[in-house]
């Protein structure tokens, strides 16, 4: 089954981006101060994809009582062009001291592992060769 994922971007202010979904959310980045740049945006959708995947499931168990993920990543240059080398996620997930809370707890690491394996979609597309295709419209 394919399920096609898109957002159109559209232009704010100079290096000021706000790229849309087909719902209407949507979410402003660029370069400058007050804003997400592309790659710091990247790495939010890495751990937000990974958090969500740890949230669902560990919510029908209890609710957390912290929950954060730092997510940060090595820019490199190759022969001129750049990219990121490697990307590290550290999650930080507390529960209750309850029955539930601490089964909650204990899944916690395991639910990491089945994103990083399995579920997060946008960390799994950036760890294998996607292909990625520009096209000039007005051409």
């Amino acid at each position: 089954m394919v399920k096609t994922y898109a957002v159109d971007l559209t232009r704010i202010g100079p290096t000021h981006y706000k790229a849309t979904n087909a719902a209407g959310d949507s979410v402003e980045f660029g370069q400058g101060e007050g804003l997400l740049s592309p790659v710091e945006l990247l790495l939010a959708a890495i751990a937000g994809c990974s958090s969500i995947d740890v949230d669902v499931v560990t919510g029908r168990r209890a609710e957390s009582e912290a929950f954060s993920v730092h997510a940060e990543g090595d820019r490199v240059s190759e022969q001129g062009a750049s990219r990121l080398s490697s990307v590290r996620l550290g999650f930080d997930v507390t529960f209750p001291d309850t029955p539930e809370g601490r089964q909650a707890q204990s899944m916690v690491g395991r639910l990491i592992a089945i994103s990083h394996d399995k579920d997060c979609t946008v960390s799994r597309t950036v760890e294998h060769p996607t292909e990625v295709t520009f096209t000039d419209l007005n051409a």
